[in-house]
């Protein structure tokens, strides 16, 4: 496993994250999750391979997947200092008016339940899920800041944003001498690459650190040149959302992903993911795993080393689409 800094921080992150979205109660999701037996040998597993850095929000599973993470990583690793934990905040966790969104109100009331689900005194990343138009960003991002200053989060983070409204954040931050984001979690991947256009460039020059989600394109990129039917989440509750977020996918891009993959004798995914970490500004993909090839995949991913003509052969057929959050 290799080790980088997020962004401009001094904080060391491994290449890979893992996603713990697939992880909780199924009975409060999707019927793909795992629950806490399952999911520990696959977390277990990812951190004998060197995986120190570890990704959840409040929404998935209904606060479940918090629960779980706190327990199986607290079980897994000697010391809280041995691994980094990041959550978000933004979609509703209740009824009330004031359980969602980034005010100042949600955000406080947020991250103390978080804690108490990871069972944990602070986090190392605490995310914005997404943008509030609702509240004022100076709101947000003092109130981030408190949460920082309080010990409850080492650093801040975002997630899928428009570039403007990122910078417009950044700034507004910057103003006030309040605490800056040091992350981007967005969507990005060999069929959705739209945030090459702006966001991309915008998190180099300002030393944001970048962690895709959807590394994968769910499954599609893995399952490139196959004809299986493709997982749980593929084919069950979740199959009109990849059908939204990629319809077939890009035949042309996959079929090249399974000619490079054919190449290197290597899986897909981890043709994937190796053109995902060789680009400029990517700290690490958050990967999630529901069976332990996929956990090996991602591992593996860090070394495979592709040639500049295999890149370009990947990327050639890309067209431009329109811009999915």
């Amino acid at each position: 496993m290799e080790y980088v800094r997020l962004g401009g921080t001094g904080l060391k992150v491994s290449r890979i994250c893992l996603g713990m979205m697939s992880f909780g109660e199924p009975g409060k999701g999707s019927g793909w999750m795992l629950d806490e037996d399952a999911a520990e040998p696959l977390v277990r597993r990812a951190a004998d391979a060197g995986v120190t850095f570890f990704d959840t929000a409040d929404m998935y599973s209904d606060g479940a997947s918090e629960e779980v993470t706190g327990r199986l990583l607290g079980r897994i690793f000697p010391r809280r200092d041995d691994y980094v934990l990041a959550t978000k905040v933004y979609f509703p966790m209740g009824a009330g008016p004031n359980d969602r969104g980034l005010s100042r109100k949600h955000i406080h009331a947020a991250v103390d339940a978080s804690l108490r689900r990871l069972g944990t005194d602070y986090v190392d990343v605490y995310q914005v899920h997404r943008w509030d138009d609702e509240t004022p960003i100076e709101e947000t991002m003092e109130a981030l800041h408190d949460v920082v200053r309080a010990g409850k989060a080492r650093y801040i983070g975002a997630s899928s944003m428009p570039a403007w409204q990122f910078a417009k954040a950044q700034h507004t931050a910057g103003a006030h001498g309040w605490t800056r984001f040091a992350s981007m979690q967005n969507h990005y991947n060999l069929l959705y690459r739209e945030e090459e256009r702006e966001m991309l460039p915008l998190c180099r020059d300002q030393g944001v650190g970048v962690i895709p989600w959807s590394p994968l394109a769910r499954g599609l990129i893995a399952r490139a040149g196959s004809a299986g039917t493709g997982t749980a989440r593929a084919t069950g509750d979740d199959a009109d959302r990849q059908a939204s977020l990629y319809g077939r996918g890009d035949d042309r891009i996959l079929r090249r992903v399974a000619e490079v993959a054919a190449e290197h004798d290597l899986p897909p995914a981890r043709i994937g993911l190796a053109w995902l970490l060789s680009r400029p500004g990517v700290t690490a993909p958050i990967v999630g795993a529901t069976k332990e090839r996929h956990v090996l995949d991602a591992v593996a991913a860090v070394d495979v080393r592709l040639t500049e003509q295999q890149i370009a052969h990947l990327e050639e057929p890309y067209q431009p689409q329109a811009v999915r959050m």
